[in-house]
């Protein structure tokens, strides 16, 4: 498993004149039209706190998909989908355009139950705002 150590080289500002930056980016849904994420933009404290949340699970996962077993193949996938929660968790900071179960949701409500499409659109948009390259993606 990679982790993502590296930084957004370059990206400093969002196209604002000076020194100004905004610590969240807006993102539209393209699998629900009108579903909007709210994610927090990589800093180097959240990237910290990002891989204290991940490291053991991560580790874990890495040793148990080694294995030849059926059984640790099976828990380092559910190890994979824990992470991958803690990511959508870690990095949207709020959902809108979507009622799940006549509540409004935001990200608990949409890993819990909403549809997993747009938990795996959300997962992406993260992992594309942490600066994942494409492998590292595929590992983590």
């Amino acid at each position: 498993m990679k982790f993502p150590w590296h930084s957004d080289k370059g990206k400093v500002a969002d196209g604002n004149a000076g020194g100004s930056y905004a610590s969240e980016a807006v993102v539209e849904s393209r699998a629900v039209p009108g579903v909007r994420f709210t994610l927090a933009k990589m800093s180097f404290g959240r990237r910290v706190e990002l891989m204290r949340r991940v490291r053991e699970l991560a580790r874990r996962a890495e040793f148990l998909a080694a294995s030849e077993g059926s059984g640790d193949k099976m828990d380092a996938a559910l190890l994979q989908s824990e992470i991958e929660r803690v990511f959508v968790m870690w990095g949207v900071k709020a959902v809108s355009g979507l009622v799940v179960d006549a509540r409004v949701a935001g990200p608990e409500l949409l890993a819990e139950a909403g549809p997993e499409e747009l938990f795996r659109e959300a997962l992406a948009a993260v992992r594309r705002e942490t600066g994942l390259s494409e492998e590292e993606r595929k590992n983590s």
